[in-house]
This record gives C-alpha cells, structure tokens and sequence, in this order.
C-alpha cells in the first residue's frame, strides 16, 4: 500500500511496495525522478503512459475510484510482474482532492497459471476434436474391407455344396466379421454423437416390436453361450415418440452386454412395462455383477466392467455410453444396479405418447419382392468390393456391369441402360455426389435408381446424397 500527494508523489508505504515496485524512494526525490525508474504497461503490454495510468485519472477527478485495474509493471531490473490496483482519492474538508491511496498486489503467478491452463485447455480441446475426427475417418478406413469380406461370405453361404469343414470356417468368418461390424458401427456412432451429427428420425411406434426385433439381432449370441432368455412383454402396446432403429440398438448394446458378462447356461431377463408416464425396459442378468467402485463410471465412454489380460470378452467399452447418451436424446434416464458376483440390472425409462387419437394402426405390411432380374451398373474402385459384389448380384440372377471411375460411369450407363447403379461417393477425380448429378440430367436415363455406397454414414453425408439425386444411401 502507498499514499500520494495531488502530484503522484509517494508520501507514505509500506515494505511490501518497496518490494514490489523494485526501490525505495529516497529522500528529497522528485515525483519525476521516481516515476522514470519504472515503466506501466496494460496487461496485452501496450505502454502506458503517466497521464493515463489509474492513479493519474483519480487524482484529476476524471475516475471516482478504481477496483481490481489489472496493470503490467516493469521494474528497475527489467522484470515485469502483473499487479491489480485498487485506488481511492483523499480528500480535504471541502471535498477538494489531495492525493490518494493504492492498495496493489502480485498477481503474477496467477496470470501465468491461468494462460497455461487457458493453453492446455485449448490443447485439450484441439486434442478431443482430432480424436473425433480419428475415430471417424478410421471407422470409415475400417468399412472399406469389410465390404468385400462380406460379400465374399455372402457368395460362400450361396454355395450349395459346401463340405463340413467349409461351412464351419464360413460359420466363423460371418461371425467374426459380425462383431467387427458391431465395433465399427460402435465408432462411428460415438463420433457422430459426440460431434453432434447425430439426429433422431422420430415416429410413434410400439415398444414391444423394438424389443422383439433387438432379441432376433442377439439370439444367436445367446444360442451361442446357451443362456436362458426371459422375455416378458406387456399384452397392449407401449407407444412413444422415438427412432425405432436407435431404441432398438439401445436394447441390442444392453442385451449383448449382459450376454458377454453372463457365464454359460445362465439366465438373462428382458422386460417391459409401463410405470404411468413412462415406459420401462429392465434387462436383468445372473453375470458377473459390477464392482461398487466401478459402478458409477459405468456409462463412460471406454469404460469396461473387465479388464483382464486375456481381453476374452473383446469390446471397446463403448455400449453403454451410446445407450446413455440414445436415452436422454429420447428425453429418458438409463440407470444400473449391481453387486459383484451377483448380476446387473439395467433399466431404462421413457415418456410415453399420451393421446392415444394420434396413434396408428398396429398392421404393417411388406410389399413382396417381385424376383425380377435387373441390370445393375457397379462404379466402384476397389476391386475387391467391386468382384465380390458383382459376383454375388450375378448368382442372385441380376445382370452387372462394373466401372471403377466416375468418368467411364456415364459412358457405361448410356450403353447398358441400367435399372440400377450402385454408386461410391468416395471415388478419384469426380467423387459420387458429381457422377450422381450426372446422371440425372441425362433424360435417356430417367427413371434409374440411384444407390449411394459408402462408409459414410453422417447426417451431412445423407443430406449431400439426396441433394446429388441419390434415392438410397447404403
């Protein structure tokens, strides 16, 4: 702390200014003489000059009073340390200014604390959106071979005179490319989420058939391990407002879970109900069980209930995360109860739709397919994908074609008239989207319909396909 006269001549302090300011003023010393050993500086390091620093503007009655000014000071020895100011005018029985008085301190070391955190949380932030970006364009990478891979199991499965040990190696690959089918879909859906390029497409739909349609996905899982399903559905239907195929990959992660942490010939329990205003899904099992301390990290994103070596059960602790992060899109709560060694119990709550007069009917139907053979161009530059897809188009009765570019597609499409092209986005020189536009401005091919195969899944990437002219986006 200092006083000053009307001038900005220190009159009185104490040890701790001397200390900050770097001197002493001496006796006899002008204001002037005080003044030229040190320099002021805003906190971007702009000079400041005498006439406009805080004290200068007190003391001329331009500032009432000034509270926490955050000023740069530069020393006699050349250091410089940040300082907030807080100053208030003394002043006389007639109320005439006649000095004031500073209360400063160091905030140095907080101003350095505070641009590195400032520094590593942009580091950070720059951190998490290049991962985002990572995981996307690697489940994108990832897709590109599983294409053909399936395809070619695809062809094996057609043959019909496979031997024994044959149909137990395809039997293996299918499910093998299966579950990495399912990690992949899995990282691309947390990208998507945690980018927020995830949109819900909602409808009034009956909860049961979601629970039905999830139990066929994870039946051969369960067949496999031959646990015991206890499947209990209510005799009326629950209808919410809701994406069907995100709900239903919801009950699909909850159900795969509680089978992977489930011992063989143990019993998995999947139910509904409806608990006034809400719908709610209980998936029970006799596994493993959670332990207390990781129970509450349960639904963090790669978080996982084992953590043994042998990594026997696979996963990338991503399932629970995106059911989390499914429900609350649908305006619900996910919770999990569990002891170890004595099972879980996840349940899962959501609204119902209350007026009833807006529901429809339960009938569905399936237009039937009509076995027609038609003409199929493939523009694909992989070959593998492009040879295995053909092949297996051509044992299904089809004709084909293929192309493996964008400039030899419209030529290839004007001479075989195709019913139609199954179109990579992701092609050299002119990408899918340019082709696609191509294509439909050619009257003589009016009519075709136009498939967009990619690995790309996004909402942008679906947006820009039905703007290029595509009908379906595979």
């Amino acid at each position: 702390m200092y006083s000053c006269d009307l001038s900005g001549k220190a009159v009185a302090y104490n040890r701790v200014a001397v200390e900050l300011w770097g001197l002493e003023p001496k006796p006899g010393e002008s204001d002037e003489q005080i003044r030229g050993s040190f320099q002021l500086f805003l906190t971007d390091g702009t000079p400041l000059p005498i006439a406009d620093t805080p004290m200068t503007q007190v003391l001329q009655g331009k500032a009432a009073a000034v509270h926490d000014q955050q000023i740069m000071f530069a020393r006699p020895d050349g250091s410089r340390i940040t300082m907030v100011s807080n100053i208030v005018p003394l002043k006389n029985e007639r109320g005439e200014i006649t000095g004031a008085i500073d209360c400063f301190y160091d905030i140095t070391e907080r101003c350095l604390l505070e641009k590195k955190t400032f520094e590593q949380a942009e580091a950070l932030t720059d951190l998490h959106r290049r991962k985002d970006e990572f995981l996307a364009m690697l489940s994108h990478e990832l897709r590109n071979p599983l294409a053909p891979i399936s395809n070619a199991v695809h062809l094996l499965r057609m043959q019909k005179n496979e031997d024994p040990i044959q149909q137990q190696a395809r039997s293996i690959i299918e499910r093998q490319v299966g579950q990495l089918t399912h990690l992949i879909d899995d990282l691309m859906e947390v990208s998507r989420i945690t980018t927020g390029r995830i949109h819900l497409l909602e409808e009034n739909i009956a909860l049961s058939g979601v629970l039905e349609n999830a139990v066929e996905t994870v039946r051969p899982l369960i067949d496999k391990h031959r646990h015991l399903l206890k499947l209990s559905l209510p005799p009326a239907p629950i209808w919410l407002h809701a994406d069907a195929a995100r709900l239903e990959q919801v009950v699909v992660n909850l159900l795969t879970n509680a089978v992977k942490y489930t011992d063989k010939g143990g019993t998995i329990a999947l139910s509904l109900v409806q608990d006034e205003d809400e719908a709610v899904i209980r998936v029970r099992d006799t596994g493993v069980g959670i332990s207390a301390e990781l129970l509450p990290r349960i639904f963090d994103l790669f978080t996982q209930a084992d953590r043994s070596l042998d990594r026997s059960q696979g996963g990338l602790g991503i399932g629970l995360c995106l059911v989390k992060r499914l429900v609350e899109m649908h305006r619900g709560t996910v919770t999990a109860q569990s002891t170890l060694g004595n099972g879980s119990e996840f349940e899962v709550r959501l609204p119902v739709v209350k007026d009833s007069a807006f529901l429809p009917a339960l009938a569905t139907t399936i237009p039937p397919t009509t076995g027609e053979m038609l003409r199929v161009l493939i523009v694909e530059d992989n070959l593998d994908a492009a040879e295995t897809l053909t092949m297996l188009l051509e044992l299904s009765g089809h004709g084909v074609r293929a192309t493996n570019s964008g400039l030899a597609a419209l030529q290839a499409a004007l001479e075989y008239r195709p019913h139609v092209v199954l179109l990579d986005i992701g092609l050299p020189g002119m990408d899918g989207f340019a082709i696609a536009r191509q294509l439909r401005a050619q009257p003589a091919l009016a009519g075709i319909v136009l498939v967009a195969m990619t690995g790309y899944g996004e909402v942008l990437a679906r947006k820009r396909s039905q703007e290029a002219g595509f009908d379906h986006h595979l």
